[in-house]
């Protein structure tokens, strides 16, 4: 009566050992912290690492090097960091730092900060525009929606739940946000006029917006993950998970719009097309040697001009895959 249960038993085992031979193994590895982390983002290129650290502040990484560029304060306590979310804008200008009750806006250039400003609510998610223009989602429902250039703020109240994720045009005039109301809603970041409205089924974990406002992502805490055209409304595709639920903790587009990658907080990276939803490619992060914790959130994903991905996680791992 026991041997079937047992042969299945050996037989997923032997499965799943198989599944993670075939994973890719990184071309590349880089140490960047052994210091806990709390977010981190990679610039659109790949160059340009932002690592928020438990004990050093936030670190600005050259990657090319690699070496340090800038190290950044924002918390209460000498060399502490509260960072728990970072963006950097797609022409490698500006950074922003948020707490879960401050924003930081800088400049890459010379490292500068460009101003501090304290929020209203408890905040959840920053994106950041060529220009400055910064979105920082809110847990009250609100997105703040503030330019540093122009010294204008607004806020827009299209959700009823607390926005969980945010992002932004290249030139900061669109913007997308998604929230616990399982709404993805497309507006205007200067006017707070609404353009688009989608709804999910449930909360939404990650939305995206290409750099010219043309495409926009969502992903919802049950796995459904969707594409549509902004400009007409439009669906465009749905991507092909094949397992029961899959939750992004990072949202890119690459290959000229072509293909979205993704992390999750379980460890991998996926590529898929746009137009069809199809999965191309999978790779899974590393633990560092000396880790305790067995697992790693993939808190940014990036293609090099090369093509080559670049990723780094919360066990504080620069990897690379051609």
């Amino acid at each position: 009566m026991t041997r079937l249960p047992m042969l299945f038993f050996w037989s997923i085992l032997l499965c799943m050992a198989l599944l993670s031979a075939c994973q890719p193994t990184a071309d590349k590895i880089m140490v960047l912290t052994t210091d806990a982390s709390y977010s981190a983002s990679l610039s659109d290129d790949g160059t340009i690492a932002l690592v928020s650290t438990a004990n050093n502040g936030v670190q600005v990484w050259d990657l090319t090097g690699p070496s340090i560029s800038y190290q950044w304060l924002q918390g209460k306590q000498e060399n502490t960091s509260n960072v728990i979310d970072t963006a950097i804008s797609a022409n490698n200008t500006f950074a922003a730092t948020m707490s879960s009750d401050s924003l930081a806006i800088w400049r890459l250039d010379d490292g500068s900060s460009v101003g501090w400003w304290s929020l209203p609510s408890y905040a959840q998610s920053v994106a950041i525009a060529n220009n400055g223009q910064t979105l920082v989602g809110l847990v009250d429902g609100s997105v703040m929606s503030l330019s540093p250039q122009k010294n204008r703020l607004i806020q827009f109240l299209g959700h009823q739940e607390k926005v969980n994720s945010v992002s932004i045009t290249a030139d900061g005039e669109t913007a997308l946000s998604g929230g616990n109301d399982g709404k993805v809603i497309l507006w205007n970041s200067q006017t707070g006029q609404p353009m688009q409205q989608w709804q999910m089924d449930s909360r939404i974990t990650k939305v995206l917006i290409n750099n010219t406002g043309s495409l926009s992502f969502a992903g919802d805490i049950t796995g459904n993950a969707y594409l549509w055209h902004s400009n007409s409304g439009d669906s465009l595709s749905q991507l092909d998970i094949k397992r029961r639920q899959m939750n992004f903790s990072a949202a890119r587009f690459v290959k000229n719009d072509t293909h979205l990658l993704t992390g999750t907080p379980s460890k991998e990276i996926f590529l898929w097309q746009v137009n069809s939803g199809k999965q191309t490619g999978h790779w899974q992060v590393q633990l560092s040697k000396n880790s305790q914790n067995r697992g790693a959130v993939v808190y940014s994903a990036a293609m090099t001009p090369q093509g080559t991905v670049v990723s780094i996680s919360s066990q504080g791992l620069i990897e690379y895959w051609q």
